[in-house]
This record gives structure tokens, C-alpha cells and sequence, in this order.
């Protein structure tokens, strides 16, 4: 295991970072236990969470299992989802933030966050207010770094000019959904964040499962797997195309005797402008592939390889012509 510079900040965390969105969920404590330690013990000391993830329980298990050296840990979670019937209790107004901090403060047993992300942009809440409510938490000492979860190129550097405006502590990291048949974020959102020094962790790098072998061809996926339950998935990954390179994946790593989900993080985490591909898993075993994904030698010449298996984004202008050749 390396390990990186967070963006500006000065941390250095470990070059995968483990997401426990299945913590207390597809996982039981005891599982969920035994992917810790394996995470601990390969060297990550960077671990993902949020408020919603099963209802708190995440942070709950998180918050439990480092206890006694959370010091060694980059903790980050997140906020925006509805935490109750209360009209009020989403979105990222400053009284939401503020409550919902507190609240995940109180689930993990810890005085801060390294990282607050918040979950989605919140289009009723003017940016200036949101950036603020982040500016308040810093300034307190409960969000050590700024951090924004599935936002546009634009939403972030609107974001970053009020901050920079007002001498607030800027957006450090962005978490944008990533993976070889989920390429948008070439376009705008990895050039801007390098560029402008932020670090880059995203999630999803093995597509829901989608890029795991386990599906071959169009509409792939058996009973009980995510993809063929969960309506969500269904919809992000179910175009047939997906699919289809999804196959032609597999195929090529049964070739090159590479595990399809190691090489779906490794391409991920090759990209210059990432700084750490979020793993999970709902089980040991399902982990073990994951963390194996650093022993792969991701050259330049093999991503490119890979990459040509998928449809590559357009260019942001939309003059396509000017990079054939």
C-alpha cells in the first residue's frame, strides 16, 4: 500500500479507501468487523461513510470498530438525504448541515470528521449559504476539510469562488461515480479537479458489481445479484452496451489472468487525477479482489488497452474531429 497527498491538505492517505456503505446492511457487525481489520491490516487508513447508509448504522459500526486509534484514520462521511419526516431534515441548508453533523458525530463516537461530503448539490439552497454552513463547521472544529459527492465541474468551482470570495476554507475532495462504462467525469470533472489541486476519490469503480465477470452480455446479472434487484442499479448500468463491455472486459482479463474487479479498481485508481478508488464489498472474499487491485502494474500502455474496450466520452466542446488521428 501507498500512500498519496490529499489534494492541499497535507494528509497522506492510503491509495485505496474502503466505503462501508455495506456496514450494517449486506454485512453484519462481525462481518463487517473481519472487512476492517483485512482493511486495517493491508494499510488503508482511509474509510468512507455517510449519515443514510443503513439508517446511521454504519457510522455506528464504523465508530465502534476504531475505537481506541481513530488518530491513525482519515474518517470522512457525508450529509443531504432526508434523516426524518421533517420537511427540514435534508437537503445541505446550514440548519440541516449543523444537525446532521452533530448527529453523525454522535454515531461514530468521535469530535470531528476529517471530511464533511455533501451527498448531492442541493439546487434550492443557494451555494453561498451551503458553503458557509461548511465555513461554520470548520471554523469549530467538528469538519476538518470541505468536500462535495457527485458534483458537476461547475457546481464545484461556483462553489470554490464564494469560498475563495470570503476567505473560506475551500472544497479539498470530490467523490464523482467513476468506472470503465461511467466515463463522464473525463470529461470536465478530473481535469478541473487537477488543475485545481483537489483530490479526486471515487466510488463505484467496479460499476455495482457490473464489471466483477459475473455478468456476460446484454442484461447479465442472476437472481440476487444488485444489478438484477436493485432498481437503482438497473437503471444507472442497465443500457445494453454496459453490458457488453463488461464482457469483453471479463474476457480480456481472463487472458491477461487478471481479476476483473482488481483491474476495473487499478484502471480507476491509474488515472492522474485520482487520488484513491473507493472499494466495498459485502464480504471477505468479495474484498479480497479489491485490495489485490495494488499488486496490478496499471502501466499506461494497459490502461489504454482497457480503455479502448468502452465508449469514450466526447469532448466537452463537442469537437470530436479535433482528436481523431
Amino acid at each position: 500500500m501507498i500512500y498519496r497527498p490529499l489534494g492541499r491538505t497535507g494528509v497522506q492517505v492510503s491509495e485505496l479507501c474502503f466505503g462501508t456503505m455495506s456496514f450494517g446492511g449486506d454485512a453484519d457487525e462481525d462481518t463487517s468487523a473481519a472487512m476492517y481489520a483485512a482493511c486495517r491490516d493491508a494499510g488503508i487508513n482511509f474509510f468512507d461513510t455517510a449519515d443514510t447508509y443503513n439508517g446511521g448504522e454504519s457510522e455506528r459500526i464504523l465508530g465502534r470498530l476504531m475505537k481506541g486509534h481513530r488518530d491513525d484514520l482519515v474518517v470522512a462521511t457525508k450529509c443531504y438525504n432526508p434523516q426524518g419526516d421533517d420537511i427540514n431534515a435534508r437537503g445541505t441548508s446550514r440548519r440541516h448541515v449543523t444537525r446532521a453533523v452533530e448527529a453523525s458525530l454522535r454515531r461514530l463516537g468521535t469530535d470531528r470528521v476529517d471530511l464533511l461530503f455533501l451527498h448531492q448539490f442541493d439546487g434550492r439552497t443557494p451555494i453561498d449559504e451551503q458553503m458557509r454552513g461548511l465555513e461554520d463547521l470548520v471554523r469549530s472544529g467538528k469538519v476538518l476539510y470541505p468536500a462535495a459527492s457527485n458534483y458537476a465541474a461547475w457546481q464545484t468551482l461556483a462553489a470554490l469562488s464564494v469560498q475563495q470570495r470570503h476567505g473560506w476554507s475551500r472544497l479539498e475532495v470530490l467523490e464523482p461515480m467513476y468506472n470503465l462504462v461511467k466515463r463522464q467525469a473525463e470529461v470536465e470533472i478530473l481535469p478541473m479537479a487537477e488543475a485545481h489541486e483537489i483530490a479526486v476519490i471515487p466510488y463505484s469503480p467496479a460499476a455495482g458489481g457490473l464489471l466483477s465477470g459475473k455478468y456476460a452480455g446484454a442484461g447479465g446479472g442472476g437472481d440476487g445479484s444488485r444489478l438484477h434487484t436493485n432498481q437503482m442499479y438497473q437503471v444507472r448500468y442497465g443500457e445494453d452496451w454496459m453490458h457488453d463491455t463488461a464482457a469483453r472486459f471479463a474476457a480480456f482479463c481472463r487472458e491477461r489472468g487478471l481479476h476483473p474487479v482488481g483491474a476495473a479498481v487499478a484502471w480507476v485508481g491509474a488515472h492522474p487525477a485520482v487520488t484513491a478508488p473507493i472499494i466495498g464489498a459485502r464480504n471477505l472474499d468479495q474484498l479480497r479482489a479489491s485490495l489485490d487491485s495494488v499488486s496490478i502494474d496499471m502501466t499506461t500502455a494497459l490502461r489504454a488497452e482497457i480503455s479502448a474496450l468502452s465508449r469514450t466520452p466526447p469532448p466537452a466542446t463537442d469537437r470530436s474531429e479535433e482528436h481523431v488521428g
